[in-house]
């Protein structure tokens, strides 16, 4: 099953020209399925891509009391690769300090720019974070129920300000099957020791999705077919295909 996701991801690093010769990118890892696949893919990756590149796995402590290092340190020395923990005091400024009722968006915001920033120190030019296909269509509907917009993130993003290129390998690739895959590799993800988790607008509307496909199983595939037709922030027209 992992081929399938590296095939998957190297067609999306082809059509958004995502990696160079030369590269160094620095792959988020925060301890969920999602990024302990992207990491494990990269390992993978480099062995076979044309383009020449390295990468080192940077997770951000935000500062939870329950966030299970041990458990992240046992991955990263299992699969033998260069990697960097960078310990923050996130949690308390949006918890404590800022009291944050809805604390999610502040918090993601500060976490992205605690990894910049470690991206820069460690020589970095670009930052690979592990956005799935069904986290483009949710960041895609939150941004008109919640927002009133049409938006959703682009495939890659050039941050000016850290003169760092965002990408994201994994937008051709569903949750479900990325699921299937951990279970299959045995991974286990690595709480993060957050109080909201499970109970943020991303779930409801990821509820809400779950709920309307069942009554339309193409529903997922429509909606990332619309977005990439619209060429919504920067995508441009592909085939949509997906697992």
């Amino acid at each position: 099953m992992l081929q399938k996701i590296l095939a998957r991801m190297r067609r999306a690093i082809e059509d958004y020209h995502m990696i160079k010769d030369g590269d160094k990118i620095a792959v988020g890892v925060s301890g969920g399925k999602d990024s302990q696949l992207l990491l494990l893919a990269f390992r993978d990756l480099q062995k076979f891509l044309p383009q020449k590149f390295e990468f080192v796995a940077i997770t951000i402590d935000l500062g939870f009391e329950n966030f299970d290092r041990d458990s992240l340190l046992s991955f990263y020395n299992s699969i033998n690769v260069e990697y960097h923990i960078e310990k923050t005091n996130i949690s308390q400024v949006v918890f404590e300090a800022r009291n944050e009722q809805h604390p999610c968006a502040l918090c993601s915001n500060m976490k992205r720019g605690a990894l910049y920033n470690s991206a820069v120190k460690l020589a970095c030019n670009k930052a690979a974070f592990a956005h799935h296909m069904d986290d483009v269509i949710e960041t895609f509907m939150m941004s008109q129920l919640y927002e009133g917009r049409i938006h959703t993130f682009s495939p890659v993003t050039h941050l000016d300000r850290k003169n760092i290129i965002l990408i994201r390998p994994m937008i051709y690739i569903k949750e479900s099957f990325i699921y299937e895959t951990v279970k299959t590799l045995g991974l286990n993800s690595v709480g993060s020791g957050c109080p909201s988790d499970g109970t943020t607008k991303r779930q409801k509307i990821k509820e809400l999705i779950e709920e309307m496909s069942k009554e339309n199983p193409h529903l997922k595939s429509n909606l990332f077919g619309a977005i990439q037709r619209a060429e919504i922030c920067g995508w441009k027209p592909g085939n949509g295909r997906s697992n």
